[in-house]
């Protein structure tokens, strides 16, 4: 008599292992699109670069005072 329990109550609880695995893939799918959703609204959003702009200034040189006092400095090997 145990021994048809036994038999139903293994089938059950392979029955109820495949419904789990079920839901755990049908959650991870989920969470998958979402997160491609996510992702394509972010590439979406983000700033467009405006157009290139080039400045070009032209700088004028300081004048320049001669110097006050010349050196020479000579070295003789290493």
């Amino acid at each position: 008599m145990l021994e048809p329990s036994g038999r139903t109550s293994r089938a059950r609880r392979r029955r109820r292992d495949a419904v789990g695995r079920l839901v755990l893939v049908a959650v991870g799918l989920g969470l998958a699109f979402l997160l491609g959703i996510a992702f394509a609204r972010t590439l979406d959003e983000r700033p467009r670069s405006g157009r290139t702009e080039t400045i070009v200034r032209t700088l004028t040189p300081l004048a320049q005072d001669a110097p006050s006092q010349t050196v020479t400095v000579t070295v003789t090997g290493p």
